[in-house]
């Protein structure tokens, strides 16, 4: 530890030496300025560098938000887990499919844990894609007083230079065929008719927001689509938010949760158990008994 260490944030480091953040960020990078703990203890990792140093984090008040709403999905993320059943688990394959990826897996468990994963991953990125739009709402209350909308299918509206933003978030650019794009114009138009039931001459612009991707024409006609960068930037006014953002969310991933890894423990045993004696022979895969339980005619 060093005791004459006058620890500042990297926006107060730039206003102190003139430079900019990007240039106090780059030297952080390349080790020419130390990085320390409130302790005055030196960081190695730049992983944790958020805990003092982001000034994200401290901007948009992130720290407790995301520790809440990571907390919250790791409770989800058991509570999927307790809910799937065997059945569900393997009548949703692709058996054919199945047997030519796994000729290299000689282990049931190996077996089961990869179909298990691949199930916990669709369910993840549901929950993520939940979470960036609830992340969103919130960066954008701290900067420009946004809100959850009560408009069917808006998710956040804020007021900006005397208009009316009504923004309908999405993960990323390719969300939705032609009918779900038509429901999202609909709904914008809804929207619109009925605030200017009492306010006719008030402005509205409509948004879909995702949270990452690219779309090089923006303007749809009935509505802006704003990705990645430019999203971001117009929730919160911070070009570099878009970037920002994935140290403190890496830092909240890499947190364990002991209450799930038991559970996910508990039913990987015991679907590998359950599997063994409902699909194998003599040690090995009986993939004919699959196939039939998978896709056979019910008595």
């Amino acid at each position: 530890m060093q005791s004459n260490l006058e620890l500042v944030t990297i926006e107060e480091a730039a206003k102190i030496t003139g430079k900019t953040v990007h240039n106090i960020r780059d030297y952080l990078q390349r080790g020419r300025i130390g990085k320390y703990n409130p302790q005055g203890e030196a960081i190695q990792r730049a992983v944790i560098s958020f805990e003092v140093y982001s000034m994200t984090t401290q901007k948009f008040h992130l720290d407790s938000y995301l520790e809440s709403q990571f907390k919250k999905m790791n409770q989800q993320k058991i509570a999927g887990l307790i809910k799937i059943r065997f059945d569900e688990l393997f009548n949703d394959i692709n058996p054919y499919l199945l047997s030519c990826q796994t000729q290299r897996i000689i282990t049931f468990y190996d077996l089961v844990k990869n179909l298990l994963d691949a199930h916990l991953s669709s369910q993840e990125e549901t929950l993520f894609g939940e979470f960036l739009e609830g992340l969103a709402i919130f960066v954008c209350s701290r900067v420009y007083d946004g809100r959850k909308s009560s408009a069917e299918g808006i998710d956040l509206e804020f007021t900006r230079d005397g208009i009316l933003y009504l923004i309908s978030i999405k993960s990323g650019p390719n969300w939705g065929n032609s009918s779900q794009i038509k429901k999202l114009i609909d709904n914008f138009k809804k929207a619109k008719r009925i605030l200017r039931t009492n306010n006719p001459t008030i402005q509205i612009q409509a948004v879909n927001g995702c949270c990452y991707g690219k779309d090089a024409q923006p303007d749809k006609g009935d509505y802006l689509k704003l990705c990645g960068q430019a999203f971001w930037e117009f929730i919160s006014g911070d070009p570099d938010l878009y970037t920002e953002l994935i140290e403190p969310l890496g830092y909240q991933a890499k947190q364990k949760d002991e209450a799930f890894s038991i559970e996910y423990g508990r039913i990987l045993n015991l679907f590998t158990l359950e599997f063994a004696s409902q699909f194998s022979q003599n040690g090995v895969i009986d993939w004919q008994r699959l196939l039939r339980f998978n896709s056979g005619k019910s008595d």
